[in-house]
């Protein structure tokens, strides 16, 4: 679960499928990542989000790009000739979080691609757990790549963090946002899902994930929340919700019913 740090080598070119505008850049290891900015949009909140996202994901055994953290230089992007995108990069000096680019992956298209129910219920229950508002029809952030399902996109989770309530409390949140799950019709299989994820892993290593987060990241402008206490705060929401993974799973079957599912 260790991640790697590189630099940013080489800018490429934005990419405009998403609200938050990511870059495709080359690092100094030689791939090309696909950047995500703390300068855009929630800025260093989406970053956290993104990184415990993807690593969580990651330890769950889905398939997800290899997460990086991304040194971005001030003098990166400086060919780019679209003013918005080169403030952009100018505000994302400093480290950044990068997912490894999935070159020639498909969009995932739940008209035409279709998974078996156990696997529809495992990624509910992983949206609900991660509280990912961000996994619907119109927008799956799912790629096909290989033959095989990725996750991508992760930087919605965690939305008790924007206004900072008290992350024990939130981690009682039913989460019912999951009536908008793109899997919702599918996931027939949730009780199961329920107890294969709780065993797939540990406290010990969310943990891990969360102590992973940079300190950087942590530190809000204008905030009576320490560094210290933001980092102790995901720890508490993902160790508590884990714990009572009983409260989202019923609110996700609920909400399948009222739907008719």
């Amino acid at each position: 679960m260790d991640v790697r740090t590189q630099e940013l080598t080489r800018y490429i070119v934005p990419m405009r499928e998403g609200g938050s505008l990511p870059v495709l850049g080359e690092a100094d290891d030689g791939f090309k990542y696909v950047v995500k900015l703390r300068g855009a949009g929630h800025g260093k909140k989406a970053l956290i989000a993104e990184f415990l996202g993807s690593m969580i994901a990651k330890a769950f055994k889905f398939n997800v790009p290899e997460t990086v953290l991304l040194n971005l230089p001030g003098v990166f992007g400086i060919t780019e000739p679209d003013q918005e995108v080169q403030e952009l990069m100018r505000n994302s000096e400093g480290l950044n979080v990068g997912l490894h680019y999935l070159a020639g992956a498909a969009t995932f298209d739940p008209a035409v691609n279709t998974v078996d129910p156990l696997t529809a219920s495992k990624i509910v229950w992983l949206d609900a757990f991660l509280t990912n508002v961000d996994r619907t029809r119109l927008n799956p952030n799912m790629m096909i790549w290989n033959n095989e399902l990725w996750l991508i996109d992760n930087g919605a989770s965690f939305y008790f963090h924007h206004a900072w309530r008290d992350p024990a409390k939130a981690a009682l949140d039913p989460f019912p946002y999951i009536k908008n799950h793109v899997f919702l019709g599918q996931a027939a299989r949730l009780e199961e899902a329920d107890r294969l994820m709780r065993q797939a892993i540990t406290p010990r290593t969310l943990s891990k994930i969360v102590g992973q987060i940079p300190d950087e990241w942590l530190d809000e402008e204008n905030s009576d929340v320490t560094p210290g206490e933001r980092r102790r705060g995901y720890e508490t929401f993902l160790l508590d919700r884990l714990k009572n993974s009983r409260i989202f799973v019923d609110e996700a079957i609920k909400q399948q019913k009222l739907s008719g599912l």
